[in-house]
């Protein structure tokens, strides 16, 4: 099924280079046919193609889309609008970006897909690395998978120059647990939204980094 139109590329092309509430409000009504309304759609049959594999997954679209204006409060850049449509799959959608997810950006050029644990609060990330400590040949395993590695590479993160000395050991085997965050990405062409089956193609991406998501979830709700 094609849920997008070629004017959903050229709105964020065009809304590039003319980042103002003048011509937002001018194309508003193209705002909502071409982009606000096809993305909710199609967002919601990827939540509804995943509760068929996953039925702790019980959130809405409306729960899992983060809104096209930007908090410019704390910006030195004061562009009014977001030049790209995001939603995160998750247990709990936007409302805890703690928990590992599927977060995913369109804008004209690309589609950016990340999953991971990235909002990692001092004591989630003490779990985190424990978990990867104590099944250390598990994580090794999901994170060298090909199809993983194949569409998503290297598990990415910034590092804490020292971390605890129970984890110094393990650090010397797998250096990933120095990691601050734990997250992985993939770029696509834009083109591949207008293709017939862009669901199928994103789910793809969702299955191949389920397991690693996994993984850090069960750590994060670890006691």
């Amino acid at each position: 099924m094609a849920y997008f139109s070629k004017d959903f590329i050229n709105f964020f092309a065009e809304l590039k280079k003319n980042n103002n509430r003048e011509w937002f409000l001018q194309n508003k009504e193209r705002y909502i046919y071409s982009v606000k309304i096809p993305f909710e759609l199609f967002v919601q049959e990827i939540i509804h193609r995943i509760q068929e594999e996953d039925d702790t997954i019980q959130i809405t679209a409306k729960e899992a889309l983060f809104r096209i204006y930007r908090d410019v409060r704390f910006s030195k850049d004061k562009s009014p609008y977001k030049t790209f449509a995001s939603a995160i799959i998750s247990h709990k959608g936007r409302k805890d970006l703690y928990l590992p997810g599927f977060y995913f950006e369109f804008d004209d050029a690309e589609i950016r897909i990340y999953n991971g644990a990235y909002f990692l609060d001092k004591n989630q990330l003490y779990k985190a690395r424990k978990s990867i400590q104590q099944n250390l040949s598990e994580f090794n395993s999901l994170i060298s998978e090909k199809n993983f590695k194949s569409k998503f590479g290297l598990t990415l993160g910034d590092k804490n120059k020292i971390i605890p000395k129970e984890f110094q050991e393990t650090y010397k085997i797998q250096p990933l647990i120095a990691n601050k965050e734990f997250y992985y990405q993939a770029k696509l062409k834009s083109s591949n939204i207008l293709s017939k089956n862009p669901v199928d193609k994103m789910l793809d991406y969702y299955l191949t980094a389920r397991d690693i998501n996994y993984f850090f979830i069960d750590a994060i709700n670890s006691k």
